[in-house]
């Protein structure tokens, strides 16, 4: 499946809360100055740059072109690389990731590769969508587009893995796991549920005339808004994060 296009400006504005929601894993990282650190999904930087702050020397990689420019510019290292075929081989005393490994659906692929890229005992420290995540805004897009005779299946962009499962595929790549719980956690919408549509599910509407997007994100939208709007017109997610802690054994 096409990988989703990204445009930092939308990001900064759309999705201002998924770094900011991410420092409690920076902080589950404990970074320790002088360590070299890989950031699997950078985007366009902002816990990077945190990570830097604290001492430590980031290497950031996103598969967004468009993200590791805006990183780059905001003066930190970083490339364009597939989560799926990491480069690296015992370069990193850890590997952190926030909220990015969901969008890698190759995940024993992705495991491989922070294996291979750290150091003997390294830690890899991670936040991602957990089991259940979006769970009533993925149930309104299956809806909306079989309305309409499609099966959206095979655009679905997410993996979702609940604890257990994702613990087995971490042992098995030969790391021991410290810690790994989801963590429901309903999040306020800085903006409109359109624009998040817009920003994080865009890969469904790809290929659709503009009148049937629009046409089926209404459908969406009435929807999910007895669930996800208040009465003030307030929109909030029904995100659950898996947040991990394990180290190569």
């Amino acid at each position: 499946m096409q990988q989703p296009q990204w445009d930092p400006q939308e990001y900064a504005r759309s999705g201002a809360f998924v770094p900011e929601l991410g420092l409690p894993v920076v902080d589950l990282l404990a970074p320790v100055p002088g360590e070299r650190i890989l950031d699997l999904g950078c985007g366009n930087g902002t816990l990077s740059a945190e990570i830097v702050r604290l001492g430590a020397t980031v290497v950031g990689v996103d598969a967004s072109p468009e993200m590791v420019a805006a990183a780059v510019a905001a003066g930190l290292q970083a490339e364009v690389v597939d989560g799926a075929r990491l480069p690296f081989r015992e370069e990193f005393d850890a590997v952190f990731s926030n909220a990015a490994l969901h969008w890698m659906t190759d995940p024993d692929a992705v495991i491989a590769g922070v294996a291979r890229a750290l150091k003997p005992g390294g830690r890899f420290v991670a936040e991602m969508g957990g089991h259940g995540n979006v769970a009533s805004i993925g149930v309104a897009l299956t809806a909306a587009f079989a309305r309409r005779g499609i099966d959206v299946a095979p655009m679905r962009p997410w993996y979702f893995p609940a604890p257990d499962v994702y613990a087995e595929r971490l042992v098995a790549a030969g790391f021991a796991v410290d810690s790994i719980q989801l963590i429901p956690r309903p999040t306020p919408l800085s903006g409109s549920f359109e624009a998040w549509l817009d920003t994080f599910a865009r890969s469904y509407f790809a290929g659709l005339d503009p009148a049937t997007s629009a046409a089926i994100t209404a459908d969406v939208v009435d929807l999910v808004r007895p669930w996800l709007c208040d009465e003030r017109g307030r929109w909030t997610a029904d995100y659950v994060r898996l947040r991990f802690a394990a180290h190569l054994a």
